[in-house]
């Protein structure tokens, strides 16, 4: 199984999560998040300098084409992920230039085969997060480890590479495992874990990702 952490912002915790097998680490360039890189003082320099082994997927909200391009060339990005309300040109338009995995979250009514429908040919990967009703809309962005109700996606053949995410906890292990059983989760590429596995936002606690990857492995 892959893992990715996102929310990061400290370089000496993306060499632990390495250490540890973290194949995937999540950069937010959102300003309305708690993770925003900028907001903690992290630069494309820190990173390009650091040669991280992981592979780094730079999280953007609504971002104009030229603010990606940037970020992606600062930090030596490998991916993007667009977690706005990009459209299928947008991504076909980013994907030209590097990997795209398009963010979608499932509020309760939505029709999951219809919103990825036209994403398949622009995109390289999934996310499938959790949704939120309209009165939520201001906080949607801001990361905050709502739980996905998975049994949305039983029966669903996605067809299409994606990431797990969605207010996964460290209590969550026989959860994930029982979804890995489903034949949906034939397609699964990578969990995504993060505000529910800090000490503080953009903070990570090791030690709970740590005791995490271990109970996953048994």
């Amino acid at each position: 199984m892959r893992y990715k952490v996102c929310g990061m912002t400290r370089i000496e915790q993306v060499y632990q999560l390495s250490e540890l097998g973290i194949q995937f680490t999540g950069f937010i360039f959102y300003p309305g998040s708690p993770r925003y890189v900028f907001k903690h003082g992290l630069t494309g320099a820190d990173v390009r300098k650091a040669k991280l082994k992981s592979y780094k997927i730079g999280v953007f909200v609504n971002a104009s084409y030229d603010e990606i391009m940037k970020q992606v060339d600062d930090f030596g990005l490998d991916m993007v992920q667009l977690h706005g309300h990009e459209t299928p040109f947008f991504c076909d338009k980013v994907s030209s230039y590097i990997q795209v995995i398009r963010a979608f979250r499932f509020a309760e009514g939505d029709h999951v085969e219809w919103m990825l429908k036209d994403f398949y040919d622009c995109c390289d990967m999934f996310m499938l997060d959790t949704g939120i009703t309209l009165k939520q809309d201001a906080e949607r962005f801001k990361g905050r480890g709502r739980m996905f109700n998975w049994n949305r996606l039983r029966g669903l053949h996605v067809n299409k590479p994606f990431f797990l995410s969605g207010g996964i906890e460290p209590a969550d292990v026989n959860l994930v495992k029982d979804f890995l059983k489903q034949p949906t989760a034939k397609d699964l590429f990578a969990v995504d874990i993060n505000s529910r596995f800090e000490i503080s936002p953009g903070i990570k606690d090791i030690d709970k990702i740590r005791q995490f990857l271990e109970e996953m492995k048994q």
